[in-house]
């Protein structure tokens, strides 16, 4: 079967920018900048994902690339024979069915908050109790939350059948300019909202007293967990997009424009949050209630509050449907490498196990509310905590030993596929940092996740 590559750079950009681009990004970081300091903690962030981010997924992107494989069969592919590298493809498969078992009943949430927004559910002037029933109505409905979950997974799966240059690619390229599109002209408008101007200070103005308060290791904790895990790394969600691409352009040069977009989509969130928060008096909190309680209070207080309210849920759609699409891409290629099944029977599969493994997570908050796994976590915090605190970091870890040591790819094969192309090179200067450096810091994450 001859594999699928871009139909242009443009939509691989896009596509790979989509699945690093998510609901974290939009909530997580603009509320993690205001609680460690503003600006400084951008700073720090841009820093970070220079130094950590952007090398982990040149590695990704490289095995993928070099490969022409997905997950396990791109690790038999380069690894040393009798080697075991290829486990690690299993756990990254694991990861992704895990990530959608919980993240497509969250972009059903937002799903069914533009639709809330669109028919006039919210009508301007609610009081506070009555916004916060909506989201408590929601998540206490098993039916409501599985029939967005579902949509979700259903919609996921039917752009994905239709391959990666008809499907994924060009609805990707629609979805993520209607999305850049979208996320500025939300932020020019709250940017203009009375009493919007303290909110960019809070946000962007580097905050000495804030910091001290904090304490500057903490800001330097945060900034290094939040530029590390924006990427979304270590579960071969970047790796599978690595082989569809050709060799024509450098791994660095792509990486650090993906990872430029998602900071731009990080960064410009802040600029609607933050002074839409403080026009209003209201200070951001973190978490789900940022999203489902405070800023639809926010907008329905706003002038046009069905239109602000359906444009911020349309982009938060757009920002989750984006890495829905590419993990089921990755889930489908994965069962077209290794059972050579045709891409229709993959599609069923997996859009099958999908969504029986979707159903606990959306019983989570109300049937089996009671249920406790992981450390006292609910369900969605217990599938999270497994993702973001081991598969994910300890995934990179292992990618990167993989590409930079002679046990694995080695430093010389992954320096030459990384560097292979037009545009920003590696610097081979850079190899001690990689190969004595990151893996430290990458264990440092690992260890103050499980802290």
């Amino acid at each position: 079967m001859k594999r699928e590559n871009f139909q242009s750079r443009l939509g691989f950009l896009l596509v790979s920018a989509g699945c690093a681009i998510g609901i974290g990004n939009v909530w997580r970081f603009p509320y993690v900048a205001g609680q460690n300091g503003g600006g400084i903690f951008v700073l720090l962030y841009l820093v970070f994902l220079l130094m950590m981010g952007v090398p982990v997924l040149t590695m990704e992107l490289a095995v993928g690339r070099a490969s022409r494989k997905s997950a396990v069969l791109a690790y038999k592919a380069l690894e040393k024979p009798g080697s075991k590298w290829h486990i690690h493809g299993w756990f990254c498969m694991i990861g992704c069915y895990v990530l959608m078992m919980y993240y497509t009943t969250v972009s059903g949430w937002m799903l069914s908050y533009f639709f809330k927004f669109a028919t006039g559910k919210f009508t301007s002037g609610m009081d506070k109790e009555s916004v916060g029933n909506v989201f408590q109505s929601l998540l206490s409905s098993p039916k409501e939350m599985g029939l967005w979950m579902a949509v979700t997974v259903v919609l996921g799966f039917l752009v994905c059948s239709q391959g990666l240059q008809k499907g994924v690619e060009k609805i990707s390229k629609y979805m993520m300019s209607a999305l850049l599109l979208l996320i500025v002209i939300l932020a020019v408008h709250c940017m203009l909202l009375p009493g919007a101007g303290e909110g960019i200070k809070f946000y962007l103005i580097p905050d000495a007293a804030q910091v001290a308060k904090v304490g500057i290791w903490n800001v330097i904790a945060a900034a290094m967990n939040q530029a590390f895990f924006t990427l979304s790394l270590g579960i071969a969600a970047m790796e599978i997009f690595g082989s569809y691409m050709d060799r024509q352009y450098t791994l660095t040069g792509e990486a650090v424009r993906i990872g430029a977009l998602d900071t731009f989509v990080a960064l410009m969130s802040g600029l609607i949050i933050f002074p839409a928060c403080f026009s209003f008096g209201v200070q951001p909190d973190a978490g789900p209630s940022l999203i489902f309680v405070t800023l639809p209070n926010i907008f329905v207080n706003m002038a046009g509050e069905r239109i602000w309210g359906s444009l911020f849920f349309l982009f938060m759609t757009f920002a989750s449907f984006s890495t829905v699409m590419a993990v089921f891409e990755n889930l489908i290629s994965f069962s077209l490498d290794m059972y050579k099944v045709d891409r229709k029977k993959a599609v069923l599969i997996n859009g099958v196990i999908v969504l029986i493994a979707s159903i606990p997570c959306v019983l989570g908050y109300n049937i089996w509310s009671d249920l406790h796994l992981i450390g006292g976590r609910d369900v969605l915090d217990s599938e999270d905590f497994l993702v973001s605190n081991l598969l994910l970091p300890i995934g990179s870890l292992i990618y990167l030993l993989f590409c930079v040591t002679r046990f694995g790819w080695g430093f010389d094969n992954y320096y030459k596929e990384c560097n292979a192309g037009e545009g920003l090179k590696l610097p081979r200067i850079l190899k001690p940092y990689l190969q004595f450096v990151l893996p430290v810091l990458i264990l440092i994450i690992i260890i103050l996740g499980l802290v």
